[in-house]
Parts: C-alpha cells; structure tokens; sequence
C-alpha cells in the first residue's frame, strides 16, 4: 500500500509571534511539524509495518519545511518530497490542496492521511480538498483504521460520542488525536535522516499555476474592552444596574 502523510511546518506553540506588513515576522521562530500531522505519521507507519508498502512524507512550502520532513525521516517513513513553493501562503488551501492532489495521481497514492487541522490556520480543509479533486472518499477525525483488502472500515469522532464508516480505498482521512500515540525520532532515527534524499517538486513540475492570494496586510485582533465590575447591595440593584448599562452604554435592548 502506497501511503501519503501530510507534515505542515508551523511556528511552535509556545513562540511569540511578531507581525510584519504582510506576513509574520519569522525570526527567532522555532518551526515544528503540526501536532495533528504527527498522528498522521504514526499511523501510515504502523499501516505500512501491517500491510506493507511505503509511506511518503509530503510538506509544502518554503526550503525550510525541508526540516520537518527529515524530522518525518527520523520518525520512520520511506520517502519525504519537499513541493517546493516559495511564495507559499499558508491561507491558500486551493493552491495546497492541488499541488498535493497533482502529486498523489503522479504517484497512484492508495491512502492520504494528514492531521485534523493546522495548528497555524485551523481550516481542516486542506484534505478534505484533495479528496474532492481526486473524487476521493473522505473521512474526517479518524480514530481508528481498519483494512481487509481494499475495504477500510474507520471509526471517528462524532460530536458526544464515535461513528463507524465503512468505504474503500483510494481514501483520504484526517486523523484525530487518540487514533495513535506518535513514536518519538531515536538518536540513529535522527543521524540517518540528516542524510536521506529530499525529493523536490516545483509547481510547475505538477502543472499547478503558482498560487494569485496576496496579503496586503495583517493586523492583531483589537484589545479586548476591559471589564467593569457592578457594585449592588442586592439581585434588584445588580438587575437595575445590568438593564441600564445594556440599554445605555451598550445599546442591545
């Protein structure tokens, strides 16, 4: 079986993010893979170690997200293909999802797994798009895959509770936290990946047109209005207080 697993290239959680005009100010940034793309990893690794085959490690972007695909490397998959786009927007799921969609036809990918949602732009788009232009099935929150032949049977989560799908491959999923528990990079994982072959492939390569989103600037979120605390002697006067300042002051009733 031929697996795809998606690794995003996103600031760490803990990084202070500085804005610049029109995009982030990256300096000082400790970059990671997206927490939800390392269940993706662990799962086409474990699929591969049951079912045979390979898992290819594919990440867009810049020549940096080369870093976590080697990470990707020390963690245990086969191959790791850089679609290199220089002038990467990380807002452009269209984009994304075609170079890797033109990607996994190249290939007669079987299975593309990627993480819930980026930890960066939180769309949960990127995979789902791929699977439309592939006309692929697609199953999102995976918590559990299960194969017989080309049948895949996969439980996700549902809002109070889990569901049970059953479909075919060619399949797209997204995996949810609990479908695995990711495997740590070993020291020789490491020294090895820092020497395997990063295949790259540029838009043109995969007959993508570069992507036409452009940011003119962005801006943080206006600070939060300060609270102001009500002073009563009882549930009347506090009532009495409340009404007043939501008719008055913020104009709602």
């Amino acid at each position: 079986m031929k697996v795809i697993v998606l690794v995003k290239q996103v600031p760490d959680t803990e990084t202070n993010i500085k804005l610049g005009d029109k995009a982030i100010n990256e300096a000082g940034i400790k970059w990671i893979i997206s927490p939800y793309d390392e269940f993706a990893i662990e799962e086409g690794i474990k699929i591969r170690e049951k079912q045979g085959g390979e898992v290819i490690a594919v990440s867009v972007g810049p020549d940096r997200v080369q870093e976590v695909l080697r990470t990707a490397y020390a963690m245990g998959v086969d191959k790791a293909v850089h679609l290199k786009a220089d002038t990467y927007n990380t807002f452009d799921s269209l984009y994304t999802s075609e170079l890797i969609a033109n990607f996994a036809k190249s290939e007669n990918a079987d299975l593309i797994i990627g993480g819930r949602q980026s930890i960066d732009t939180d769309s949960s788009q990127v995979v789902v798009q791929v699977a439309e232009r592939l006309n692929w099935p697609h199953v999102i929150l995976a918590l559990k895959l299960e194969f017989e032949g080309s049948n895949v049977k996969v439980t996700r989560e549902i809002e109070g509770g889990s569901a049970t799908m059953e479909t075919s491959l060619p399949l797209c999923v997204t995996a949810q936290k609990g479908l695995n528990e990711p495997r740590y990079p070993s020291l020789k994982g490491i020294m090895s990946a820092k020497k395997k072959p990063i295949d790259v492939k540029s838009a043109a390569d995969l007959g993508v047109t570069p992507s036409k989103i452009e940011i003119f600037s962005l801006e943080p979120p206006p600070a939060r209005i300060p609270g102001r605390k009500l002073e009563a002697g009882d549930a009347t006067g506090f009532a009495s207080q409340l009404v007043k300042s939501l008719r008055e002051e913020a104009k709602v009733i």
